[in-house]
């Protein structure tokens, strides 16, 4: 299953979530993994001009249109995801706003703030938590409000981790009205300059990224907790990310990107399967 080798290979936290899941929906997820990976793929291939990255998209939502029509796809990946539209009821318009999403990189290097930012992380991140609680399966409506707030809060903290990958592509994700809040230019990020002022400034956005933490974690029905558990282990371990970056008051200009070993990971999938085992209650993610 060509899905499933894109899922492997990419070593994501996402990918890493799916260990949960009985095996159908472990290969539903990858199918629909696997087209996510394959749209950011052609959005960051810097090596492309934008002009040919857009008709690439062009292809993919043409291609996904087919797939939801119950119409024979030419990609390989939305073939493999076709059955999963059909029996899980996916609907085009959520993968056209994820396309959306992709194309304002293209257009977008700077967000004046945090509304517009937001409209962003929704089409990016909380549309792939749109689409994946259906096939996770729920009972309650308010899992959509779940997957929005959660979906908002992971992609606030991947922009925090990412600054100085983001910078290396001129891309500037930090509103500009809290980075002249904070006295920081863009220019000191695109050159990759941390100070104190930056601390405070992404200092402020991790406080935005924990409203929308604790808004998930107060809005996930009781009812759909054990089915939520791959969304769940999700917002642990980009939680637990968090802490991290606040731990190095967000110098993030450093060699490597921050991420959790595989130590820190493997922890957090046994505390998910032992909360899913014995029904553990709230999740331990979003807390004061």
């Amino acid at each position: 299953m060509h899905s499933r080798v894109i899922t492997r290979k990419s070593a994501s936290n996402l990918a890493l979530a799916f260990l949960l899941l009985p095996r159908a929906k472990r290969d539903a997820m990858s199918a629909l993994y696997a087209f996510c990976r394959e749209v950011d793929d052609v959005t960051d291939n810097e090596s492309a001009p934008v002009e040919k990255r857009r008709e690439q998209l062009a292809a993919w939502r043409a291609d996904i249109r087919r797939a939801c029509a119950g119409e024979t796809p030419q990609f390989t990946v939305n073939r493999e995801l076709q059955p999963v539209i059909r029996k899980y009821r996916l609907l085009f318009p959520l993968f056209d706003e994820l396309l959306k999403g992709c194309e304002m990189d293209f257009d977008i290097k700077r967000y004046d703030n945090f509304e517009e930012l937001e409209a962003y992380c929704y089409r990016v991140a909380s549309v792939v938590g749109l689409l994946s609680i259906e096939i996770f399966d729920y009972q309650n409506p308010a899992c959509r409000d779940y997957a929005v707030y959660l979906g908002k809060a992971l992609q606030l903290t991947n922009i925090l981790r990412d600054v100085k990958t983001d910078a290396g592509r001129g891309r500037i994700y930090l509103p500009l009205d809290e980075l002249k809040k904070f006295g920081v230019t863009p220019d000191e990020i695109l050159d990759h300059k941390y100070s104190d002022r930056f601390a405070q400034l992404a200092a402020a956005v991790a406080e935005r990224a924990k409203i929308f933490y604790r808004r998930a974690r107060q809005t996930l029905p009781v009812e759909d907790r054990r089915g939520m558990v791959a969304a769940e282990l999700m917002g642990s371990v980009y939680w637990r990310l968090l802490q991290k970056l606040e731990q190095q008051q967000f110098n993030v200009f450093g060699l490597k990107p921050t991420r959790l070993n595989k130590a820190q990971k493997t922890m957090l999938v046994l505390q998910a399967w032992l909360r899913l085992a014995f029904g553990a209650g709230t999740p331990n993610y979003g807390m004061p």
